[in-house]
This record gives C-alpha cells, sequence and structure tokens, in this order.
C-alpha cells in the first residue's frame, strides 16, 4: 500500500492550545488539568447522532448542551449527559474544536492506561463522525493524522506509540472506534508526514 505524504502541517498556538484551521466551538463540559498534567496520550473515538446518521450537526449541539434531547427516541438516554471532546472530525475533513487541548475534555470516562487511571487527566479526545462498522473516509484519516502530528509537536510526551482507541482504555465497556478503523494506515500517515518524502510503504 501507497501512503502519500500528509497535506498540510497543523500548528497550535500555545497561548489559546487551539489547532490552527478547525473551527473553535468552546464547550462548557471541560475543565483544569490536574496540576502538573500535560497532554500525554491521543484516545480515537466514533460518534454520529442519531446513530448511523452523519451531518445532522447533533453531535456539535450535544457538545454544546443543546441537543434537544426530546426530540427522537434514541436521545432520551441523553438527558443531562455532559460531554465533550477536543476534536470532531467530520466525514468531509471538516475540523471542530470543542476544548483547548491545555483543559481536561469530558470523552474517556471510567479508563486506564498502562497502568495509569482517568485518562481524562492526560489525553487529547479527537472524534471522528463514524461508526464501529462504517469505513471512515480518507479525508478523516489525513486530518486524524495531521492533528496528530500537531500534537507531538506541541506536546512532547506524546510518543508515536501514545495512541489508543476508546476500547483500549476502556475494554469491555466501549468499542470504539472499532474494526472499521484501519490503525495500520493512520500509523503510516503520521510516519509519511514526518519523514519528508513524497510517499512512504506501510
Amino acid at each position: 500500500m501507497r501512503v502519500c505524504l500528509v497535506e498540510r502541517i497543523l500548528f497550535i498556538d500555545p497561548d489559546t492550545g487551539l489547532l490552527e484551521g478547525a473551527r473553535f466551538l468552546p464547550s462548557p463540559n471541560c475543565d483544569e488539568r490536574p496540576s502538573a498534567s500535560v497532554p500525554e496520550l491521543v484516545v480515537v473515538h466514533n460518534i454520529s447522532l442519531p446513530p448511523g446518521r452523519f451531518g445532522t450537526g447533533d453531535v456539535e449541539r450535544l457538545f454544546l448542551n443543546r441537543l434537544d434531547t426530546t426530540a427522537r427516541e434514541e436521545y432520551r438516554d441523553l438527558e443531562g449527559l455532559h460531554v465533550s471532546a477536543h476534536l470532531l472530525i467530520e466525514r468531509d475533513g471538516r475540523i471542530l474544536q470543542f476544548v483547548p487541548f491545555h483543559r481536561r475534555a469530558w470523552h474517556a470516562g471510567r479508563s486506564r492506561w498502562r497502568g495509569r487511571e482517568r485518562c481524562n487527566d492526560f489525553s487529547v479526545g479527537i472524534e471522528l463522525e463514524g461508526t464501529d462498522t462504517t469505513p471512515y473516509t480518507p479525508v478523516q484519516y489525513r486530518r486524524l493524522a495531521e492533528a496528530v502530528r500537531a500534537l507531538e509537536r506541541a506536546y512532547p510526551g506524546i510518543r508515536p506509540d501514545a495512541l489508543a482507541g476508546h476500547q483500549d482504555i476502556a475494554p469491555g465497556r466501549k468499542t470504539d472506534p472499532g474494526p472499521a478503523f484501519d490503525w495500520d494506515y493512520l500509523q503510516a500517515l503520521v510516519e509519511a508526514g514526518d519523514d519528508g518524502g513524497a510517499h512512504a510503504r506501510a
């Protein structure tokens, strides 16, 4: 498989914690990280509202506490839920940012990574618009790889192996990003964006 070089080099503003090129929609569902905690892990999730439908705007409304949970039967369980992610990458590659990276988003819940509990404290949560079994779009992989590269540059604690799915940090409780997600392809894209070459092989 030939993997094209990541198309854009994105940067994170060290003062604001915002990703270049992302639309910032501040979520109230966040707080300060514990003292001395910095991003050291990137957690990949998926989400769609209603389940399996894309482009409705309801994910954005959920993270902003503006979702009408009476509008659909499947939304009733979301009443009073306060969640967020740092980024949402939509099917067309558009990136929305809800929480600055230096703040703690509420995305992981009960979780554990390499012996450490409470992954929200030291992680960045990135949601992909999708489902466990629906193939993600090529542009979503490219935007995700670009965001990962930007995070690695901004936060040295995020190493190349510091990528996990929600399923990995909350096994048995969560299943996303699911079998449809191609981890090898993402890793190849991230590595291709770092070596200065035109292509990389995976």
